[in-house]
């Protein structure tokens, strides 16, 4: 192979890799947003679906012409460390009245391909007020036209909706509002990852709280897993399941953890998964996948974890000085040598917070220690470093060992810790 051959290979291993870890980032992508990557995307959109068909068995869309590309991620654990978020500056999570605007919303945008803000309030207010369960939209009330607008502006981040005259935002002040919109209703029909539509469920509305559960398996269920993928036990032996079938849910739920989760404990999988990693074709091709995911594969005896050297794979990180619970949940982490409780690390934050007093001043009141401990383990829980019980008893696990501060460096005792 000549030289100029082998730097293309190299070349093209690279961006496959960027690829693949900016869609685990962001499994919707837009050439308006992210031009660059979206250039990289469309330009290597083979090896990279092989790549994620292969692995995890999810599917890529990417449509050249359109302007996107959609990972589209299924999986039928709940992630309550992701919800919507209101795009303003507090970034609130968004309540159940924003969910069921956002569906009522999305339903009523196939309307037409332009619409008016007015025109889309009128159609929610008629279609919220004919059904029994869902509360009528009122545009009189500003917390109303406010929810509304939030989820308006989660669309126009995903670039179903493109304000062509106006702002979203003008709705809060007023109904009478003017703004026009662009409707990208190929995009909207991409945003649902789900193998089956719930218009096809068939289940009546007053019946969804009650079978909960059951419509959430059905609306993610994969059939071409069988019984393998059942939520009721994942690799249980089913009778009916061919080696085909369990083999293949096998590659494709462990891999969806290696690049879901921040870290992957050995405890936390079935004996089935933890047979498959051991085994020479499983650790082989993790192996592989890490390789040609440009990611670095780290080993322990209680578990695995891909470490991405570039840090382009995440939506979050871990130590992060940018934000205040993330440096908290730094400095509580040496204060948890082992199971400790919630009132020690309330103790410990009071201390942190009187030892740098013009530091997380939003905590500094009565209750702030408490609020601050909060914030603090829900960062450590979601990144996997430690484990909280029912009873207030927070246990670190083992890759919070590498997080370990050994000493705070300041100007002086009034700055803030770093």
């Amino acid at each position: 192979m000549s030289e100029l051959a082998n730097q293309l290979v190299i070349a093209e291993r690279e961006e496959v890799a960027r690829g693949v870890r900016h869609l685990l980032a962001d499994p919707l992508i837009t050439e308006r947003a992210a031009p660059d990557v979206f250039d990289v995307i469309r330009r290597r959109r083979g090896p990279i679906a092989k790549w994620f068909d292969y692995y995890c068995g999810w599917t890529l869309i990417v449509e050249p012409r359109l302007g996107y590309a959609r990972l589209v991620k299924v999986g039928a654990a709940i992630d309550p460390t992701r919800p919507a978020r209101r795009l303003r500056s507090g970034r609130a999570e968004f309540d159940r009245r924003r969910y069921v605007l956002l569906c009522v919303v999305a339903a009523e945008l196939f309307a037409a391909p332009v619409t008016t803000i007015g025109l889309l309030a009128g159609r929610v207010r008629a279609a919220t007020a004919e059904d029994p369960v869902v509360a009528s939209f009122d545009t009189a009330s500003r917390s109303e036209r406010m929810a509304f607008v939030d989820a308006l502006r989660l669309l126009e981040s995903f670039s179903v909706l493109e304000a062509i005259d106006g702002s979203a935002d003008s709705f809060v002040e007023s109904d009478t509002a003017k703004v026009l919109f662009r409707v990208d209703a190929t995009l909207l029909l991409r945003l649902l990852a789900v193998p089956s539509g719930p218009s096809q469920l068939g289940v009546p509305p007053e019946e969804v709280p009650l079978r909960f559960d059951d419509v959430l398996a059905e609306l993610t269920r994969e059939r071409r897993y069988g019984l393998a993928g059942a939520r009721s036990g994942r690799h249980a032996e089913h009778a009916g399941v061919s080696d085909v079938q369990r083999n293949l849910w096998l590659r494709h739920s462990v891999f969806r953890r290696m690049v879901e989760d921040p870290v992957v404990y050995l405890d936390d999988l079935t004996a089935d998964e933890r047979a498959y990693l051991a085994s020479p074709t499983g650790r082989q091709l993790l192996r592989r996948a890490a390789e040609q995911g440009g990611f670095v594969l780290e080993e322990r005896a209680e578990g695995l974890l891909l470490v991405d050297p570039d840090g382009i794979a995440t939506d979050g990180r871990f130590p992060d000085d940018a934000g205040t619970a993330k440096v908290a949940a730094l400095l509580l982490l040496d204060a948890m040598p082992g199971p400790t409780t919630v009132e020690q690390l309330q103790r410990s934050a009071a201390g942190i917070l009187g030892r740098f007093p013009r530091w997380a001043r939003t905590f500094q009141g009565e209750d702030g220690a408490r609020q601050l401990v909060s914030d603090a383990l829900a960062v450590l829980k979601s990144f996997g470093l430690v484990r909280a019980s029912a009873s207030g008893l927070v246990t670190p696990l083992p890759a919070a060992a590498r997080y370990r501060v050994s000493a705070i460096r300041t100007a002086d005792t009034t700055e803030e810790p770093s």
